[in-house]
């Protein structure tokens, strides 16, 4: 049977949570600008500090998501995994927004917004660009697209390649393969898995977001 492609309904409604949530904040959840905030006070004023404690944070968010999600093992994969990818990209979102704010870069204009998302997909950003005609025009730093001033509608066309590229990585993950009816082992694995990932994250939010 062919895999069934996301629709572009539930891939806008990905973005539109990723965006508000993530870096907006709900709720309970602060703001990714007041955690940035809260842990640069924290450190003195020391901006590298407080980025490795923000990193530390969200790597711990991150890998208790994917070890409470990955326990039910194989058999609740198809209720768990996408609850799991939604949860994990809202915690890096959150993530890669702090430090982007704490680089100096406002997260509230829908240009640098763009940049953090493209920063989740890692080497994958080049394929979402050239959907706007910009793959490899950028000298290998996306956060490029946060000062070169997109039009809205490339800016949108960005984010929503995102947003499948976000859908089509959930299809490849390795918790099916390797936590496949062990359900501890599947928390294990969830968790640890989810840690690399927000940790290859974490360095690129580093390098793509240098200090201004």
């Amino acid at each position: 049977m062919a895999k069934q492609e996301p629709s572009e309904d539930a891939v806008t409604k990905l973005v539109a949570q990723l965006l508000s949530v993530g870096i907006d904040g709900l709720g309970p959840l602060p703001s990714a600008r007041k955690v940035a905030d809260k842990a640069l006070k924290k450190a003195n004023g020391n901006t590298d500090a407080a980025v490795k404690a923000i990193i530390a944070e969200h790597t711990r968010a991150a890998t208790v998501g994917g070890f409470v999600t990955g326990l039910g093992g194989f058999l609740a994969l198809p209720v768990a995994l996408p609850v799991n990818v939604v949860e994990f990209y809202l915690v890096a979102t959150h993530m890669v927004a702090a430090v982007a704010h704490l680089r100096g870069y406002d997260v509230s204009k829908p240009e640098v917004r763009a940049a953090v998302l493209l920063v989740l997909t890692g080497a994958k950003a080049d394929e979402v660009l050239k959907k706007v005609g910009l793959g490899g025009a950028l000298g290998g730093s996306i956060t490029q697209v946060a000062l070169s001033k997109l039009p809205a509608a490339a800016l949108m066309v960005i984010n929503k390649g995102v947003g499948f590229q976000i859908v089509k990585s959930s299809t490849t993950k390795l918790l099916p393969k390797l936590g496949k009816g062990i359900p501890v082992a599947g928390g294990v694995i969830g968790g640890g898995l989810d840690a690399w990932m927000i940790g290859r994250i974490a360095s690129h939010a580093r390098k793509e977001f240098p200090k201004r």
